[in-house]
């Protein structure tokens, strides 16, 4: 039996996205805005998740029907050297490390960035965007959600990370 919460967020979700769809049906200019919007500029996927936890209660519809799953990768950063490497920093960890991610957030690029080699970027609820980079494997998809401490992937001994907020590099010694 569906519980009357999740039948609530299923009605206005619904609801949201039939208004939606008929305002871009009606106004053309309304259309325009919205598809620069969404496919031109940087929506933070991450904070309306969180906006929708907030709200909500989950950050899925229906997670009444998920099991709870217990993370059993959940470390924290550590590394022994710390050098300014381009727009970030290159981080001395050991050897096959296994990378955390240091906030909660959105996976929002997996590929490869030139001079960082292969990268993830994490959108994170606080509105950073971290690039983890010089990876040696990925352990996530894309549009993954990932948790503070959660597994990124592993490198061989140098990470190299880089924040961005609103498109501009910021100081790494406030994030890690």
């Amino acid at each position: 039996m569906i519980k009357k919460s999740t039948a609530f967020k299923f009605l206005i979700l619904v609801i949201l996205t039939i208004s939606t769809m008929i305002v871009l049906k009606v106004k053309p200019n309304f259309k325009i805005e919205f598809y620069k919007y969404v496919y031109e500029d940087s929506i933070s996927f991450a904070q309306i998740n969180n906006w929708y936890k907030a709200k909500f209660g989950s950050s899925l519809p229906f997670s009444d029907f998920f099991e709870e799953v217990t993370p059993v990768f959940n470390e924290q950063l550590k590394y022994s050297e710390a050098s300014i490497y381009k727009n970030g920093v290159s981080l001395k960890v050991g050897y096959d490390y296994l990378v955390p991610a240091l906030d909660s957030g959105i996976v929002i690029f997996i590929g490869e960035k030139e001079g960082y080699g292969k990268t993830v970027i994490v959108q994170q609820e606080s509105g950073i965007d971290v690039w983890y980079s010089n990876l040696k494997e990925v352990n996530l998809q894309l549009y993954d959600y990932v948790k503070d401490g959660s597994l990124i992937g592993s490198v061989d001994e140098n990470l190299y990370l880089v924040f961005i907020k609103n498109g501009e590099v910021v100081d790494y010694q406030e994030y890690i």
